[in-house]
């Protein structure tokens, strides 16, 4: 049985003492406990976060942005993201799921809040530092560990959880500063398009083509909002994906081949070579030495 093309992470795989209906910890103690969620990943859930320290990048959807001191991360149940932080970085993650939320609030509020709108950024910078979200979370946290039960904490959590959103949406801007939303919808549809389908679709016509776009126009969108081909971009998946096969199974190198669609072995060693600089059985050696 062939793995999943991507990792689709469940509420149930982080430790909870709720049911697997929420999640909070201190940033740098969630990458710490889990250094996986650094490579390319999904979610089942609602994301917050909240920095306070440090920076780095966090890529969502193939888009790249700047991780700095008071940014804000919304993502929503099936965004692909991953990134890279320093090693001081501070801040808050949450983890929701909609169950959770609908308890208490209507669930067609979640869809209205701008960040969890495919065509925005997910992304809010330069909140006023005395905004009162992190006190939000603070709070949340404090109810999560508690080590005596607390009445009504679920519902204290979901309080606090919606008045956070409920403030982040003021600050959110009218406009986006980032990328035309144009833009933006081809490159996040380009990107869902391509984790369900690079195992065994790997020209740029193809993506084009279920885009309604041409190969060059949608090469264009690519180099100007990411400054990549859509080529580049779709090797990049195929590569990242033997790296965490060659790292974290024990299938051989020519399993792994097949599973990425590549029908000749040698040829994806080939191709493995050009893209990382050594072969897949030193990939492999290196990342166990």
């Amino acid at each position: 049985m062939k793995a999943p093309s991507l990792p689709v992470l469940a509420l149930a795989a982080f430790p909870s003492h709720h049911q697997h209906l929420y999640y909070i910890q201190q940033l740098e103690v969630h990458v710490a406990q889990f250094p996986h969620v650094q490579e390319p990943h999904a979610h089942d859930f609602y994301l917050l976060l909240y920095v306070t320290h440090g920076h780095g990048t966090h890529t969502i959807d193939l888009i790249i942005y700047d991780l700095q001191p008071g940014s804000l991360f919304f993502l929503m149940p099936g965004q692909v993201h991953s990134w890279s932080l320093s090693a001081d970085t501070r801040g808050f993650i949450l983890f929701f799921s909609e169950a959770f939320y609908i308890q208490q609030y209507p669930a067609s509020r979640l869809a209205e809040y701008p960040f969890f709108n495919p065509s925005n950024a997910p992304v809010i910078y330069s909140v006023p530092a005395e905004n009162g979200l992190l006190t939000l979370l603070g709070g949340i946290y404090q109810e999560n560990t508690a080590e005596q039960p607390v009445p009504n904490r679920d519902m204290v959590v979901r309080a606090y959880l919606f008045l956070y959103l409920e403030l982040s949406a003021r600050w959110y801007p009218h406009q986006s500063p980032q990328q035309p939303a144009y833009g933006q919808q081809h490159i996040r549809e380009f990107g869902r398009l391509l984790n369900e389908h690079f195992r065994n679709e790997k020209t740029v016509g193809y993506y084009a083509e279920r885009l309604s776009l041409t190969a060059n126009h949608l090469n264009a969108i690519c180099r100007r909002l990411l400054n990549k081909t859509a080529s580049a971009l779709i090797h990049e998946r195929v590569v990242a994906e033997a790296q965490r096969q060659l790292k974290h199974s024990a299938q051989s190198v020519a399993q792994v081949a097949d599973a990425l669609g590549f029908e000749d072995a040698s040829y994806f060693t080939r191709y493995f070579k050009k893209y990382v600089g050594q072969t897949p059985e030193a990939f492999r050696q290196h990342q166990n030495a």
